[in-house]
């Protein structure tokens, strides 16, 4: 299976990204390891794992500790070795939602109707990793389940509110 793994870590320069090969990896915290020496001394580490235009999940680590996890659908840890790393140990359903949000589609305009999320999916984790940053987990669950949107657009979409979304087009480029 094929994936796309792209840190972004922030430290009072700002943000740098950088493509994490994920290749013998043992577990969630070996991963957690590779998010780390991106930047050891990094404020904030974000990993975006996509992997074959399906699923996403994305790792926080912040001063290298706490590290969240959020995976996109919990049918990944059961299709591919990689996913039940990511996500295996994951409850059956996110956390920290808060139910009184609206999503809005992808395009943030107001007036846009969302359509339903996928029934199919399954999102797992800590849906609220990224609310402090902007990106609230009702927002995060909505696009992951915005019929049309692959992994990479809602990477694309999460990274743009948080202001890293050229540093992570330029790793895709190369």
């Amino acid at each position: 299976m094929s994936y796309f793994a792209a840190a972004v870590v922030r430290d009072e320069s700002g943000w740098t990204a950088a493509e994490v090969n994920l290749r013998g990896a043992v577990d969630v915290d070996g991963v957690a390891d590779r998010l780390r020496d991106v930047d050891p001394g990094a404020d904030l580490s974000l990993l975006f794992v996509e992997a074959e235009d399906e699923y996403l999940v994305i790792l926080r680590l912040d001063e290298g500790e706490d590290l969240r996890v959020f995976g996109s659908d919990s049918a990944y840890a059961e299709e591919t070795q990689l996913g039940a790393l990511l996500v295996g140990d994951l409850k059956a359903s996110v956390t920290g939602l808060d139910e009184t949000e609206e999503p809005r589609a992808a395009g943030g305009d107001p007036e846009s109707e969302q359509p339903a999320a996928d029934p199919e999916a399954d999102p797992v984790g800590d849906a609220d990793l990224l609310a402090d940053l902007g990106v609230s987990g009702t927002k995060l669950v909505a696009l992951c389940g915005h019929e049309g949107m692959l992994p990479a657009d809602v990477t694309t979409e999460a990274c743009m509110v948080l202001g890293c979304a050229d540093e992570v087009e330029e790793l895709r480029e190369v």
